[in-house]
């Protein structure tokens, strides 16, 4: 089994800006891209892990509860949408328990996993991890095999890790190994931005091997028409990619291929 990941955060969460964007309520997109999401999943009868930042939580109500209802799992994305790096653990730990406890109140359960904006855990910097552990959380999925944003030699495929306090589980997202180097195909602009039959390729290797596949989205990747911060050009398809909907694309793999939740997989691999 497969699995389909959503970080639930609106489109002017962007890592690493000088300031917070000051955007009204109105501009607000998130609640419809999510409809979207849900409607689609849904209508092929997938469950999906919903990687929500604590701040949506606080700010759009009933969301999490309405995703909680419609059957998927809810893990944390943390609360300040900041780079992990930019917290030191004091503040990291504040963050982690905060968003918990929103998100058991809104949900009903505690998050069991847990996903760092823009990949920003590493194995170089364990303390995080055990944190995590200490929070009660049984996996995590932020460390990438890319390159820039992550370690382009890491593991792509889950693994138990070892901390100072016990262990968790680290579920990478999908990559394509190339002669390039491991491409982005798992998600954000990747998934939209290259050829359907390299992604279904690197599934069903994947797949073959005995290894799940990690789908990723984001709600502005149903949006093509949607606003966008104003950043260099670089920076600005890193965040955004190209205008294209991801609704197809992704409603393609839901039929060709078996998903579920994080969580479910996790459960699995205990019980083994």
């Amino acid at each position: 089994m497969n699995a389909v990941t959503v970080d639930v955060e609106d489109w002017f969460h962007v890592c690493g800006l000088a300031g917070e964007p000051v955007v009204a309520s109105t501009e607000w997109r998130l609640r419809a891209n999510v409809d979207k999401l849900l409607a689609l999943l849904a209508e092929e009868q997938v469950r999906a892990t919903f990687f929500v930042l604590g701040w949506v939580a606080d700010n759009v109500p009933g969301l999490v509860r309405q995703i909680a209802l419609a059957g998927h799992e809810i893990a944390s994305h943390g609360y300040s949408h900041r780079l992990v790096g930019q917290l030191d653990p004091s503040r990291f730990r504040d963050e982690i328990r905060r968003t918990g406890d929103i998100l058991e109140r809104q949900a009903g359960t505690r998050p069991a996993g847990f996903r760092a904006p823009q990949w920003s855990l590493s194995l170089e910097t364990p303390w995080p991890f055990d944190i995590l552990y200490e929070e009660g959380y049984c996996y995590d999925s932020s460390c990438t095999p890319l390159r820039f944003i992550g370690n382009p030699h890491g593991r792509s495929t889950p693994y138990r890790l070892k901390t100072a306090a016990g262990s968790l589980w680290e579920i990478p997202p999908m990559v394509t190994p190339s002669l390039l180097g491991n491409l982005p195909t798992g998600g954000g602009w990747g998934l939209r931005l290259f050829p359907r039959r390299v992604i279904e390729n690197t599934i069903r290797d994947l797949n073959a091997a005995g290894t799940p596949a990690v789908i990723y989205l984001h709600p502005r990747d149903f949006d093509p028409a949607g606003p966008r911060l104003e950043l260099s050009p670089l920076r600005s398809f890193a965040a955004y990619g190209p205008r294209t909907d991801v609704t197809q694309r992704l409603a393609h793999l839901l039929r060709r291929f078996r998903f579920g939740t994080l969580r479910t997989l996790v459960e699995q691999w205990e019980s083994a």
